[in-house]
């Protein structure tokens, strides 16, 4: 099963996890919403403050894929997606796809509350 952490108080990725939800085969994925159980990411020795800002993924191997290549894991298991997950995949489109997310990551991260004010707390 392929483990997906998001950000369950962010309206975008709420939205889009749910989108994905409703389109996944049965038993495939288990959804995590990292906003409802942070101990969850101990267990996986992934930060709190990097589960907010990048989306992440294992898959039942137990590697762990962040931004972009987490999205071309769940994509590859999602019918129809699978066409996307190769695009994304080509080098050019890849290192660009990349660099696009860094920036809307930080983006986003910056401008949510309840990101902002985990990071105020982590500096303290």
């Amino acid at each position: 099963m392929i483990k997906v952490f998001f950000d369950g108080k962010c309206s975008l990725c709420k939205k889009e996890i749910s989108y994905y939800r409703s389109i996944a085969p049965d038993a495939k994925f288990n959804w995590i919403d990292i906003t409802r159980n942070k101990n969850i990411l101990k267990k996986e020795n992934i930060e709190y403050m990097d589960g907010l800002k990048i989306l992440h993924a294992k898959n039942k191997n137990g590697e762990l894929f962040t931004g972009v290549d987490a999205f071309i894991l769940i994509w590859k298991n999602l019918k129809t997606w699978n066409y996307l997950a190769f695009l994304a995949s080509l080098p050019l489109i890849y290192h660009f796809l990349k660099l696009i997310y860094i920036l809307f990551a930080n983006w986003r991260f910056n401008r949510s509350s309840h990101c902002r004010i985990t990071l105020k707390t982590k500096k303290k």
